[in-house]
């Protein structure tokens, strides 16, 4: 139940960040992103330690990074990331036990104490609270910065806070989905609210409804079936997806 409870807020959160990932451009630069947690994963299992705190190191290090590398090249987003994950991937890949690297990349069903969960719980709050606080002026930066500047929005210090919440949003997942699947529940539910909504807050409604769905509908099929949370959960968000291709936008 509390393992269940942590896929759900991690769900919501993802969500929403899901719509500014789609809207930023970010949707498979935020997927790569979830890579960079694997150099973290991989030496905190080697070091017998919470596999979450590596997690935590790594993509806090790779999120202050990017914004370093933005500022001061003129570098895209994407590419950067891009070449962080090349590294975060071979690095990862050296250094995680030959035993564990199936659960670093895909996830596991391990039990969930309370603890654990509040303190998931208590990330997604933060995660959730930033983005409806500052929606608008990361809506009036991904749009047009210049503006978002003469307004008074600090746009460096946005972006930043945008990667932390970001990269916090992946750590929500990583334990049920794991690196390489943690992405997908960011971008797919957003990119199926997109084909049916035309205002942000029905866009941000339909995205969390979808991932929330998606991850409860999954645990169900999981644990009825015998199948694996993960890749389920993400299966079961393609394909819904994939149906979404047939609405035709007005």
């Amino acid at each position: 139940m509390y393992a269940l409870a942590l896929a759900l807020s991690a769900a919501f959160a993802a969500g929403l960040m899901g719509c500014f990932a789609l809207m930023k451009k970010m949707t498979l630069a935020g997927d790569v992103m979830s890579h960079i947690a694997l150099p973290g994963l991989g030496l905190a299992l080697l070091w017998n330690i919470q596999p979450v705190i590596g997690a935590i190191v790594s993509l806090g290090i790779g999120a202050v990074l990017i914004w370093k590398i933005e500022q001061k090249t003129d570098l895209p987003t994407e590419t950067t990331i891009g070449v962080m994950f090349s590294a975060a991937l071979a690095i990862g890949a050296l250094v995680t036990p030959s035993e564990d690297i199936i659960t670093a990349l895909f996830g596991g069903a391990n039990p969930v104490s309370l603890q654990t969960l509040l303190l998931y719980v208590a990330l997604s709050a933060l995660v959730v609270i930033f983005l409806w606080v500052e929606r608008n002026r990361l809506v009036l930066s991904l749009f047009n910065a210049d503006l978002a500047i003469v307004t008074g929005v600090n746009v460096s210090r946005l972006n930043l806070m945008y990667l932390i919440a970001f990269a916090s949003t992946l750590i929500l997942g990583l334990r049920f989905l794991g690196a390489l699947l943690v992405g997908a529940l960011i971008i797919v539910p957003a990119a199926v609210s997109r084909q049916f909504t035309h205002t942000l807050p029905n866009f941000l409604a339909g995205s969390a409804l979808v991932s929330l769905l998606s991850v409860s509908i999954g645990y169900a099929l999981a644990s009825a079936f015998g199948l694996q949370t993960g890749p389920t959960v993400i299966a079961l968000a393609a394909s819904v997806f994939f149906l979404s291709l047939f609405k035709k936008k007005k």
